[in-house]
């Protein structure tokens, strides 16, 4: 499978391949679109598209890697952003409520393509696999500063949580989805800080979060496409 060799800057024709991929797979389904769109909507000729991807599976995994990278950053800016880890936790529930929120949103880019990828030999469900087990760990790491002895499961508690919400947040009101998400993880995170030892930095969350109260209701009606964003 074709990379873009490190420290390389890709071609302008690449990246016109790439944002065409992004935005036609997440609103459209991966297998439903096919590279003669890609190379029309990109302007690209064939032999350009094929000198950057030498087949479409390559173009699907360079456009999961966007993903995971977007996802990344945003966790990281989260996580950077707070001194505790129950602070981190909810600032990337946050995110991840704001995506649900957000106009076009269609699910998770990776549930989404998992759904279309059930082999697990193939190469683009491994990467989904790669994707999801990075946002697990990250999840784990922060959580075993809140109480290490339940670490695992609620960071597998969080990444369902989640994974419910990315699908409910496309067929309901994203709104109230993303409240009911956000109310979830308040809650897997005061069990976890009430168990915590102390000494452990986390500092336990208020009973009704009421900085988080209060969130912009939006309709399906106010819906645009857009491209994804989060893990």
């Amino acid at each position: 499978m074709a990379r873009e060799s490190s420290g390389s800057r890709p071609s302008e024709a690449r990246l016109r391949l790439l944002d065409t991929a992004t935005r036609v797979f997440y609103a459209e389904g991966i297998h439903s679109v096919g590279v003669d769109r890609i190379i029309a909507e990109a302007k690209v000729t064939r032999a350009t598209f094929y000198r950057h991807f030498p087949g479409k599976d390559d173009l699907i995994l360079a456009y999961l890697r966007r993903v995971h990278e977007m996802d990344r950053t945003a966790v990281e800016v989260a996580i950077a952003g707070h001194p505790g880890p129950v602070d981190r936790l909810l600032a990337v529930a946050e995110g991840i409520a704001a995506l649900i929120r957000s106009p076009g949103f269609r699910g998770c880019a990776f549930l989404n393509a998992a759904a279309e990828y059930p082999d697990d030999e193939h190469p683009v469900h491994r990467e989904i696999i790669a994707h999801r087990q990075w946002f697990l760990d990250t999840l784990t790491a922060q959580m075993a500063q809140v109480h290490e002895a339940t670490a695992d499961a609620a960071a597998r508690h969080f990444v369902m949580l989640r994974d419910g919400a990315m699908a409910a947040g496309c067929l309901f009101d994203p709104a109230l989805v993303s409240e009911t998400f956000l109310r979830g993880v308040e809650g897997l995170l005061r069990v976890n800080t009430e168990r915590g030892p102390a000494g452990s930095g986390a500092q336990p969350l208020s009973g009704d979060a009421p900085a988080r109260a209060a969130r912009p209701r939006r309709t399906a009606e106010t819906r645009k496409k857009t491209a994804p964003g989060t893990a």
